[in-house]
């Protein structure tokens, strides 16, 4: 059974920082992408950052670029999301998501598998 499981997300005022983790268990971490994901109440689940299975390729939304830094530990079966000069607009619940295939792709349906979800709220 596969298992993904957030950590990390808190209260934090503007202009601070958090480190998200995801824990994965059930599955051989390094042979697939893993992307975060955010939605904010009322909004639908985005795309925030993707890594691919190599760790080489990144990609993130325009919103985060600059401030957020998605990596992987394949030896930890972990995935990071390092945000930096958080704003507001960066509340929401933050889930981790893994995809059977090698490269970053951005929709929903393209993973499989997703973490519970941990909130982040950024206080002005």
């Amino acid at each position: 059974q596969v298992q993904l499981v957030e950590s990390g997300g808190g209260l934090v005022q503007a202009g601070g920082s958090l480190r998200l983790s995801c824990a994965t268990s059930g599955r051989t971490f390094s042979t697939g992408a893993m992307g975060w994901f955010r939605q904010a109440p009322g909004k639908e689940r985005e795309f925030v950052a993707g890594i691919s299975a190599s760790g080489i390729s990144t990609y993130y939304t325009n919103s985060v670029k600059g401030r957020f830094t998605i990596s992987r530990d394949n030896a930890k079966n972990t995935v990071y999301l390092q945000m930096n000069s958080l704003k507001p607009e960066d509340t929401a619940v933050y889930y981790c998501a893994a995809r059977n295939g090698r490269s970053v792709l951005t929709t929903n349906n393209d993973y499989s598998y997703w973490g519970q979800g941990t909130q982040v709220t950024v206080s002005s």
